[in-house]
């Protein structure tokens, strides 16, 4: 189908229609091998690199204004051995979540005067970004989120985050102080770092 070829490597039911390809067409193509659906809507050429962070990449496609967060960000910054039971991601509070049945997405709705706090890319495929949390910012919401995902796991991901040489502590505390955890987090590092 010579028509798939000016779509993206992966893309959208949307983007399809928009290219004049009909549905029957498109999954056509999915049956056949030429087309992998990621998620209901969001196709991938079968010719195309493997996607590092597949379900990353679903999920932008699905909802792009989410950002990959907590575990799935630790994950992604190994800062984590720990693998979440869905992806993980944050929408600023007020705007409608997103629907996802497959892959299994777990939402949470984060201050919007906040939300773009530590914001960052990483590649899930080649060439094709994601939102994600940065490390220091995925440190902090784990610190803030610590009872609800588990103390342990928010202070391995402290400790895992303390001994990279691009930690920046200061910075670290001072986004904790944003996010108003900056006791918890400043009581952590201390009892990290004093050994």
């Amino acid at each position: 189908m010579t028509d798939l070829a000016a779509l993206p490597t992966t893309f959208t039911t949307s983007q399809a229609r928009r290219a004049r390809i009909q549905y029957r067409d498109l999954y056509r193509a999915r049956d056949d091998g030429d087309l992998i659906e990621l998620s209901r809507g969001v196709f991938r050429k079968a010719e195309a690199a493997e996607p590092t962070w597949p379900d990353l990449l679903a999920v932008a496609h699905r909802s792009p204004k989410a950002v990959a967060c907590l575990l799935t960000a630790a994950i992604v910054h190994d800062l984590t051995d720990e693998i979440p039971l869905a992806v993980q991601i944050a929408i600023p509070k007020g705007a409608w979540p997103p629907k996802i049945t497959y892959p299994p997405v777990e939402v949470f709705a984060w201050n919007a005067a906040t939300f773009d706090l530590g914001l960052t890319t990483v590649e899930a495929a080649p060439g094709e970004r994601v939102r994600v949390y940065n490390p220091t910012r995925t440190v902090v919401d784990l610190m803030r989120l610590r009872a609800r995902i588990g103390e342990p796991v928010a202070h391995i991901a402290l400790q895992r985050y303390l001994a990279r040489r691009d930690a920046r502590v200061g910075e670290l505390v001072d986004l904790a102080q944003s996010l108003d955890v900056a006791g918890p987090v400043r009581s952590a590092v201390d009892v990290l770092t004093a050994s």
